[in-house]
């Protein structure tokens, strides 16, 4: 049975798509999860696209201790650099370098030829093995090129030194069979191919990202490149929780396994959610809220006379648990830690206490507290960063006869309590961020998203408030969970901007440090 690697690229392609920026402290949150789920590679990076990213990489590279860590580079000797400066102290030290091979990316992007592209391949190869020993490089567009000429490079960076070559499907066109046979042309054809490993990235523009990958791994791919819940540019990448339970489930199909522990799944797609802010749909395969849900009659009589009738995977080989136990006002700290381990999070003991103050106020107000509302309130506290600002209290006046005013005090990390108090004739939220923009000096950003989750039904549901501030480039996420609608929009935003400032100041250091 052969081994298939997989390369997760979550915290680069995935971080990609919008809505989906982490800064760093949530990148190494990711990162230390994505370690113990158990991948073979964490892609932590573009090193040289900014000094955030370099900041990020660098960190990762230091606290992952089983994965290997890689960083993006062009095929350019500035790229390597950068990138070997941000993992050279990784345990597992790889350097990625890709550069386009299709003529349409030959002829109006790179504005090159194929006689250049072909030695700058080899040479970015040749240089980045001088400082790592092992390297990557992929063809970018490879399903769209020239079939003789992409053999030719790939035959001339496993000369130069690389040790995977990998050979994306970048705009996700590719069909599963003429995907599984491209990659079997390519086990054909190029000279060394037998040497190295062979390496697949497929997109999803076609919702086909899943099937090609698995095709490939049918025709000799021996790594897959994918991000959890499927995240990336555009309509996305392979998603790695399909993929992986496809080869468990089918192992003997595919004669292949992986040695990624299926258990941490759950926990790990939950994990991104809480920190992006993006949930998956309810039907998505493996990770969606119906993935183990049997509303028909029929299925349920099956599920209850055997498992297997209708379910092809047990709930429990992703991580998921069948406690039924109600949490209420008289339960207690180890009850609620066993339920938030059963939901995929582990906290510590400062971090329980806090959940279960929240926790304790939730289960005076409702009878029955919910694992979406014990969910809400741990994902609230996994990110959590330094904060900036702090809200004290709040004041607004809303009617539909008056102007609404809000009042905000902040408190600031040089322990100083500024008020300010603004009006809006757009409600209270409005009011209250214009507040907090005056207090925190809001210039520099504005407010690109946001949005609104009732955790459950009824009036007096938690609201889950998620509010997307855009920096430049840069958008970073906030979230804020509350009784009160208001209250969690006021510490999402502030919980955004900590964020932001967070990031900045971490992108400052890494800057002074390269300097």
């Amino acid at each position: 049975m052969k081994n298939i690697l997989i390369f997760d690229t979550t915290l680069r392609d995935g971080e990609q798509s919008p809505g989906c920026s982490m800064n760093l402290h949530e990148k190494l949150k990711m990162a230390a999860q994505l370690d113990a789920l158990g991948v073979d590679v964490i892609e932590a990076g573009f090193a040289i696209s900014s000094p955030g990213d370099f900041a990020a990489v660098k960190a990762i590279a230091g606290v992952v201790k089983n994965a290997g860590v890689a960083s993006l580079s062009r095929a350019l000797k500035k790229d390597i650099d950068a990138a070997w400066a941000a993992i050279k102290d990784a345990k597992k030290p790889r350097i990625h370098i890709f550069l386009a091979t299709s003529d349409l990316h030959i002829e109006y992007k790179l504005k090159s030829t194929r006689e250049k592209v072909l030695a700058q391949a080899k040479d970015a190869v040749a240089y980045a093995r001088t400082l790592c020993g092992d390297v990557e490089f992929s063809a970018e567009d490879s399903f769209r090129s020239d079939r003789p000429f992409l053999y030719e490079v790939l035959a001339a960076v496993i000369a130069a030194g690389a040790a995977t070559v990998n050979t994306p499907d970048t705009v996700g066109y590719a069909l599963p069979q003429e995907f599984g046979e491209f990659v079997a042309g390519i086990q054909k054809n190029v000279r060394g191919i037998e040497r190295v490993v062979h390496s697949v990235h497929c997109h999803n523009d076609l919702g086909l990202a899943v099937a090609n990958s698995l095709a490939a791994v049918q025709n000799g791919a021996a790594q897959v490149e994918c991000t959890v819940n499927g995240i990336g540019e555009r309509a996305g990448n392979a998603s790695l929780e399909e993929i992986v339970m496809a080869l468990h489930t089918r192992k003997g199909y595919f004669d292949a396994g992986f040695s990624l522990d299926t258990t941490q799944i759950f926990k790990t797609s939950k994990l991104l959610t809480a920190l992006t802010g993006v949930r998956v749909q309810p039907h998505k395969a493996i990770v969606g809220e119906n993935a183990f849900a049997h509303e028909a009659g029929i299925h349920q009589h099956g599920v209850l006379q055997k498992r297997e009738t209708y379910e092809i995977m047990t709930p429990e080989s992703i991580g998921l648990t069948k406690n039924k136990m109600v949490l209420g006002k008289h339960s207690g700290k180890h009850a609620l830690k066993d339920r938030l381990t059963d939901l995929g999070f582990s906290v510590t003991d400062e971090e329980l206490g806090d959940i279960f103050e929240k926790f304790k106020v939730l289960a005076d107000r409702q009878k029955n507290v919910s694992d979406r509302d014990i969910e809400a309130l741990a994902q609230k506290k996994a990110v959590s960063v330094p904060e900036s600002f702090k809200l004290v209290r709040f004041v607004t006046n809303v009617g539909n006869t008056i102007t609404t005013t809000a009042a905000v005090t902040l408190l600031n990390e040089r322990g100083r309590e500024k008020e300010c108090v603004t009006s809006s004739p757009y409600g209270p939220i409005d009011a209250a961020y214009k507040a907090i923009n005056k207090l925190v000096g809001g210039d520099g950003f504005e407010l690109d998203d946001f949005l609104i989750d009732a955790v459950t039904g009824g009036t007096d549901a938690q609201a889950k408030v998620t509010a997307k501030i855009r920096s430049g480039e840069r958008v970073y996420n906030g979230h804020g969970v509350s009784l009160d609608i208001v209250d969690a929009a006021i510490r999402a935003y502030i919980s955004a901007i900590n964020n932001m400032i967070y990031d900045k100041e971490a992108a400052r250091g890494a800057k002074n440090e390269k300097s």
